[in-house]
């Protein structure tokens, strides 16, 4: 009888097991989510290069790398919210970035369409959770904060498309806020902008000058509550305009003072002021990093006075780039 039991007893936990792996299996995490990020990062990449060959057909790509952009954080922000997504909801915009990526390149691909991509999907999730690998590509994917000294050593090899200059990893760049910030009003994935204080150079040449945009986004917002009494905020770039043309970058900010600090406008910057010349003290007068406030690693900004998170704007921020930049420079 005791054996019979036994019997039923292990049945039972077999059924009751095997549902549960078979959803772990087609679960979407934020792992999966960061791939997709990566991913649409190296499409932009992608599409630097292939502005050299085909500027038109990169305009269009564009387009649609920026919607693919926008699905990328609608989901981000629902798994964020229902804890749940869809495998095939995850699949259908991996296989889109992966086919734009392939065009970029120069490759046969053909367009996926939902209905296609839904019904292999439901195949490609039986077989494992992870995305499917994309063909090579010309740049090594950008790194995480956990492992960019081992990828930024292996981008460095990386040979800058042609009619770009590398603009190399850990280069400082100081910007002023356009927007103010606050994590007791802001969300995660809003966008904000900023301008560049001083020319970023290299050897001699002028690749980013004084003046140009950089676009920001917030990866993570915590507000002060009665529980959580240390807001956070965590404040990244990936993009800046040259010339009308925006190029992919990846950077933290590591350093924040006052704009109301500094003295005179950025017009009285000299163009041969170095990178970092605003916050390390060349025009003098500012009051120093920024009150009430400390940055970690990742560009985490956390509250020390148990308020909000507050950057104003104006604020000097100091921009460190994770990866490497490709910019094609202005003329001379």
């Amino acid at each position: 009888m005791s054996i019979q039991r036994g019997l039923l007893l292990g049945v039972l936990i077999i059924g009751l097991a095997a549902p549960v792996a078979a959803q772990q299996s087609t679960t979407v995490t934020q792992a999966d989510i960061q791939r997709l990020q990566d991913n649409v990062y190296l499409a932009d990449r992608d599409l630097s290069q292939a502005r050299s060959r085909d500027a038109a057909r990169a305009t269009q790509l564009q387009a649609e790398l920026d919607d693919l952009r926008d699905e990328v954080v609608y989901l981000k922000v629902k798994l964020r919210k229902e804890r749940t997504l869809s495998r095939s909801e995850y699949a259908d915009v991996r296989d889109r970035i992966d086919d734009l990526r392939s065009r970029a390149r120069g490759e046969s691909a053909s367009p996926v369409s939902s209905s296609s991509s839904s019904s292999s999907t439901s195949a490609s999730a039986a077989v494992a959770p992870a995305p499917r690998p994309a063909s090579p590509a010309p740049v090594s994917p950008a790194p995480s904060s956990s492992s960019t000294s081992t990828t930024s050593t292996a981008s460095t090899r990386t040979t800058a498309p042609a009619g770009t200059v590398e603009i190399p990893v850990g280069t400082e760049i100081d910007v002023r806020l356009q927007n103010a910030l606050n994590s007791g009003t802001n969300q995660v994935e809003d966008r904000f902008e900023a301008t560049t204080l001083v020319d970023v150079g290299v050897n001699s040449r002028i690749v980013i000058p004084a003046g140009s945009l950089m676009r920001g986004v917030l990866t993570q917002v915590e507000p002060a509550t009665r529980t959580n009494r240390t807001a956070r905020m965590t404040v990244s770039f990936d993009q800046v305009t040259v010339n009308g043309q925006p190029y992919a970058i990846r950077g933290t900010v590591s350093q924040a003072i006052e704009g109301s600090g500094i003295k005179g406008e950025t017009a009285r910057i000299g163009t041969g002021a170095g990178v970092g010349a605003v916050i390390g003290g060349l025009l003098g007068g500012f009051k120093g990093a920024l009150a009430g406030i400390l940055i970690g690693g990742g560009g985490t900004i956390a509250a020390t006075e148990g308020k909000e998170v507050q950057l104003p704007q104006g604020t000097v921020l100091r921009v460190r780039l994770d990866s490497p930049a490709y910019i094609a420079p202005p003329a001379r």
